[in-house]
């Protein structure tokens, strides 16, 4: 297995924590309970965001686990779903980081990046099908690399969930 500072070069500017957060003990119990199958396998062709990932017309397949496949009844009620991920190969203790767009370094909470203590990952996708006896759940697109692991699925409810006065000071939204 790759380990997750390769695929993260240093940059001018980051900071990283005296103590790897990884090498910690757990706080909690977090269990997979499924992959995801995307057609990304390299950092460098994974789309950095749920918008470009669309964009390739690429869809993503998630597989869950026997154990948690009666949690999908219901699913195939909702057009989107929110899915949580664990996104394995980022490292854990960049705690200050420099975008290669940005003109200055940021801490990782005011950032998308997948380096971060908890390396969770959020996407909103389009929920194409679901299989309960497989397990399979069919994505319009996903921006991770293959073999992530799945932490939790939510039904995206747009009447709680969308935020259309969100903003963010500096970044323009289309």
């Amino acid at each position: 297995m790759t380990r997750p500072r390769e695929m993260f070069e240093a940059r001018e500017g980051e900071q990283r924590l005296d103590q790897d957060p990884a090498a910690m003990p757990a706080d909690g119990g977090v269990v997979f309970i499924g992959r995801i199958a995307s057609p990304w396998v390299t950092r460098e062709s994974c789309p950095k965001n749920m918008r470009t990932a669309r964009e390739t017309g690429q869809p993503a397949v998630l597989t869950i686990d026997a154990p948690y496949r009666r949690g999908l009844q219901g699913l195939e009620r909702a057009s989107h779903v929110i899915v949580l991920s664990w996104l394995h190969h980022a490292p854990r203790n960049l705690i200050v980081q420099k975008p290669r767009h940005a003109a200055e370094a940021k801490g990782v909470f005011g950032l998308r990046t997948p380096a971060r203590p908890n390396p969770v990952g959020l996407h909103v996708a389009r929920l194409v099908g679901v299989d309960i006896a497989t397990g399979r759940i069919d994505l319009d697109a996903i921006d991770v690399l293959d073999g992530t692991p799945v932490i939790d699925i939510k039904p995206y409810f747009a009447s709680t969930d969308a935020m259309p006065e969100a903003t963010v000071e500096g970044r323009e939204e289309r």
